[in-house]
């Protein structure tokens, strides 16, 4: 049982989870302070729905990635060991995976409100629909941002059930697509060859590796000024300030050590920078809300 479990957390890549929970944990903690003082109890069962939904569309949409992407994977040195690939599991378990998962996060969502419960439809197609867009447009890392920016939208609308100061976490958003399309472009470039060879497509293939780092970097000067501009719209102090400072030069030493033809960082560029990065945002804007 444990084997099984560890093959499926593996598959969809749980430890990845840190990229897209912080930012409903930053969406949620300013929702709270809109309900003025909300009960202990209150805030716990939010956070725990909150959870279990992203848990649900997230295992759900990387599962459904890793089907639609079996035939590519299995051509692909780089992901040919994955388990639907090798047949450690079946397209069949894969598939009643997804059904359960996206059932937990349309139950979480309706947990939570009417209106969550409502969005919930969309919000799950566009977090499956991402795998989709790879075959036609090179734009499809800014889609993948776009489902992850639901994190801080969907936990925003979760706690407090309407659209609120839909500014605050529309800012949030925006930071996201830029801070995740910047770095799914440079985790893409170990791919360039391979898509180069296949129909599939991708800003390195599309500009080649030197104009999609480059391509990268702007995105990430703009995730900068979308956490600016929370800042002032939100009215935040100078823990969200520093930690915005904190989040630019993760963001400068992560395109220092990435270069055209030296691409051996990616792993550390992708997982711990970026991982940090997500972590700083979220204790940032929690301490600044408490503070």
């Amino acid at each position: 049982m444990f084997q099984t479990a560890r093959v499926y957390l593996s598959e969809i890549k749980f430890a990845h989870t840190i990229f897209a929970m912080p930012f409903a944990f930053a969406g949620a903690a300013m929702a709270f302070a809109e309900c003025g003082r909300p009960s202990i109890l209150f805030i716990l069962e939010k956070l725990a729905l909150v959870i279990v939904a992203m848990i649900g569309a997230r295992s759900a949409a990387m599962m459904f990635n890793r089907i639609a992407d079996v035939r590519f994977d299995a051509a692909n040195p780089r992901t040919a060991g994955r388990a639907l690939v090798t047949g450690r599991i079946s397209r069949r378990a894969a598939w009643t995976f997804i059904a359960c998962m996206s059932a937990l996060f349309i139950i979480a969502a309706g947990l939570l409100n009417p209106l969550a419960f409502l969005l919930s439809p969309a919000a799950l197609a566009i977090v499956l629909g991402y795998s989709l867009t790879k075959r036609f447009t090179a734009l499809t890392h800014f889609f993948l941002g776009l489902s992850l920016s639901l994190a801080p939208i969907g936990a925003w609308i979760g706690v407090l059930g309407a659209f609120g100061h839909f500014e605050i976490p529309a800012l949030t958003a925006g930071a996201v697509v830029l801070w995740v399309a910047g770095f799914d472009i440079i985790y893409a470039c170990q791919d360039y060859k391979i898509d180069a060879a296949s129909p599939l497509h991708s800003m390195p293939k599309l500009l080649e590796i030197g104009k999609a780092l480059l391509l990268s970097a702007m995105l990430h000067g703009g995730t900068v000024l979308f956490l600016i501009g929370l800042l002032i719209a939100a009215h935040m102090g100078v823990i969200f300030a520093v930690g915005i400072v904190v989040i630019a030069v993760l963001l400068i030493i992560e395109h220092l050590i990435i270069r055209p033809g030296h691409l051996s960082r990616v792993n550390t560029a992708f997982l711990t920078l970026n991982g940090i990065v997500s972590a700083t945002l979220m204790v940032s804007i929690i301490l600044d809300m408490l503070f």
